[in-house]
């Protein structure tokens, strides 16, 4: 059945990025598809712009979503793109049209939950409580304190060596306007956001952190945004230590909460490992595929 594609006004508009979408319609006028493009504009990622696609299972080689693909990358193209790169579900109708039109794999992630009615509360206190000479913990929801705000931007370094499996995604230097519009972002869509670190006794500096947004009504799922330690903090166990305190806090503090969701690269053994002690479950597997635009003539 042939489809027809809609070019829509997406005022998904931030410092960073900007947003075009289009939605596939059948001859009856019922969706079908639909891509989404963030083209990024901050410094150092304005090559890059991020895919998704949505089609379904009897579009997806079809018409429909290949039309949508080519749509996105042209666009990408017009506005000076050098790569796209897309997150797909492993085996999706998404998938299969991205592996058609030339995108290739570069990192594979393990999406788990933990049901925090079945967390053993008690165990995960005793990680929280043990002890680790030379650290302690601090807490905080929204916005960093201001007495910590100049290591807590320095911290965020630690993620730049996250295992990334060669997608493009180039490391953006951090500072407090960029840390004031993540925690603005997570808020605009109705979560809170709680942050745990590791702060080094000998200097008071953050050593590491780990964050997660809850939902405003705190019912449903959380979701972990992110965990990591700097080099030069690690081995202490600080990583298991801070998302174990996370953990306890959203059982106490959310008592409707269902469960935390995150999703792991399976080049990161050592956050797999920190997952895996808590209790968490894979749900399901997802693929980031990219596409080089450079060389492909505009269209």
């Amino acid at each position: 059945m042939s489809s027809r594609i809609i070019a829509l006004i997406d005022p998904d508009v931030s410092a960073s990025s900007h947003r075009l979408a289009w939605l596939a319609c059948d001859t009856t006028g019922a969706p079908v598809g639909s891509a989404f493009l963030r083209v990024f504009t901050r410094a150092g990622q304005d090559h890059l712009a991020g895919l998704e696609l949505h089609v379904r299972p009897d579009e997806s080689l079809d018409d429909t979503g290949v039309r949508l693909l080519d749509a996105a990358v042209a666009a990408a193209h017009g506005h000076g793109r050098r790569r796209v790169i897309a997150h797909v579900e492993a085996g999706s109708p998404a998938e299969r049209v991205l592996a058609a039109r030339g995108f290739h794999t570069v990192l594979t992630l393990t999406s788990a939950r933990l049901s925090l009615a079945d967390t053993d509360l008690a165990a995960v206190t005793g990680i929280v409580e043990e002890p680790h000479p030379g650290y302690r913990l601090v807490s905080w929801e929204g916005m960093v304190p201001d007495e910590l705000a100049d290591t807590f931007v320095a911290s965020r370094r630690a993620m730049n060596d996250t295992p990334s499996g060669g997608a493009d995604f180039h490391a953006v230097p951090w500072d407090l306007e960029r840390v004031r519009a993540a925690v603005a972002a997570v808020e605009s869509g109705g979560d809170v956001l709680h942050t745990v670190v590791a702060v080094s006794e000998s200097d008071g500096a953050v050593a590491g952190f780990t964050e997660l947004a809850v939902p405003g009504d705190g019912e449903r799922n959380a979701r972990h945004y992110g965990t990591a330690v700097l080099p030069e903090h690690r081995g202490h166990g600080l990583g298991l230590w801070m998302k174990a305190a996370s953990v306890r806090h959203a059982r106490m503090r959310y008592p409707l909460l269902d469960g935390l969701l995150t999703d792991t690269a399976d080049a990161n053994p050592h956050i797999r490992r920190i997952n895996d002690a808590l209790g968490y479950l894979p749900t399901h597997t997802s693929h980031q595929y990219q596409y080089d635009l450079e060389g492909v003539p505009s269209r």
